[in-house]
């Protein structure tokens, strides 16, 4: 969904390709804030995160993707927080969970902002305090899997949340304890692949099958990569790029980025072998990945420059081949990213410093 009366940018790839829409920025500049898109695309959320002096913000706001607004939300009742997660609700309800505070302390404090009465609202508090929790909304029901502890330590934890008893029922725990992980739903699995134990990358791609409550471990990522992002088509999984960590065959290698590429077939069940053709066209890590009318998008990160990336590629599947697409109009890294069917935001991150900018990939209308 295109959204009007913005500064459109274009670039090389012609007037057919997905364009950049320019929003209006943050009131607040934020890195490891926790967005999420109200069920119809209206509402933009961004809560908390780090602002400028790299201190945990007790700030949130909202933009109206309609009128081009941004409204200030009433401060956090916990206080500051990052790494959080958000879940949207309905009723243009929105659910913060978890995070870390001021001091890097985990937190356990679960809140819900009612749009229509202005105000937050405490509810039940996850069982145990998880930053880089992976949250997700199904049939009215948030699940929370995995998160790092008071303690550092990655958690196994799954959660489920009954709203009518404002209560947290404990599920079968995830078989790899991760935190940061990426969730994919299909029908009644919820897949979680990736993510990280410490300073570690998990390579581990398990699913939570809802009616039967277990779990099924399925072949790992093939190669172990630190900062790199995970995206889905309908078919396929995939891993993209990333910092490639010395392994017990190169132990005296440097860690070095890479565009490597790797694709899980749903319906084959295995990691397809990758092809030259299938690798990005630039090595990068800690970018922003989504899908957008059925082709993986990837903008900006870190690469081999000395300042972020601005640079954004797209891989159509079938012919399994990178396309350079217009570049992003404020280059950065470790941004938070949500997307409709039509459209890839790419909100706040670093620059030169935090940024504020919030952008928009979106697919043209056919003409």
């Amino acid at each position: 969904m295109p959204v009007p009366e913005m500064q459109a940018v274009s670039g090389p790839a012609g007037p057919k390709a997905p364009r950049w829409e320019t929003l209006p920025c943050m009131a607040q500049r934020r890195v490891y804030a926790a967005p999420a898109l109200q069920a119809e695309g209206r509402l933009l959320y961004v809560l908390g995160g780090c602002g400028e002096t790299g201190a945990a913000l007790d700030s949130g706001e909202v933009l109206d993707l309609e009128s081009q607004t941004w409204s200030a939300l009433p401060p956090l009742p916990s206080g500051p927080r990052a790494g959080a997660s958000a879940v949207a609700l309905a009723g243009g309800r929105v659910m913060v969970l978890g995070g870390m505070d001021h001091r890097q302390t985990a937190l356990a404090t679960v809140e819900v902002y009612h749009p229509d009465q202005g105000r937050w609202e405490r509810r039940a508090p996850l069982g145990q305090p998880s930053m880089g929790v992976t949250a997700l909304e199904k049939d009215g029901r948030v699940y929370a899997l995995g998160g790092m502890g008071v303690d550092t330590a990655p958690q196994a934890l799954v959660r489920v949340y009954e709203a009518e008893k404002d209560q947290w029922l404990p599920l079968i725990s995830m078989p790899t304890p991760r935190y940061g992980a990426t969730p994919f739903l299909r029908g009644n699995k919820i897949y979680v692949l990736g993510g990280r134990q410490g300073k570690l990358p998990v390579m581990a791609l398990e699913a939570l099958d809802l009616e039967t409550r277990s779990w099924t471990r399925y072949p790992c990522i093939p190669s172990r990569r630190a900062f790199s992002c995970c995206a889905s088509t309908e078919r396929s999984l995939f891993s993209l790029g990333g910092l490639q960590q010395p392994g017990p065959h190169n132990f005296y290698s440097r860690p070095h980025f890479v565009s490597t590429v790797e694709e899980y077939d749903l319906d084959q069940g295995v990691w397809l072998k990758p092809t030259r053709g299938s690798r990005m066209r630039e090595k990068r890590a800690d970018f922003v990945a989504g899908c957008l009318g059925g082709r993986l998008i990837v903008a900006g990160g870190l690469g081999n420059e000395p300042s972020p990336l601005g640079s954004v590629e797209s891989y159509t599947p079938g012919k399994r081949r990178w396309e350079y697409l217009p570049p992003m109009p404020t280059a950065r890294c470790s941004s938070a990213a949500v997307q409709t069917p039509r459209m890839l935001l790419v909100i706040g991150g670093v620059a030169q410093g935090p940024s504020d900018a919030v952008e928009a990939l979106c697919l043209q209308e056919n003409v």
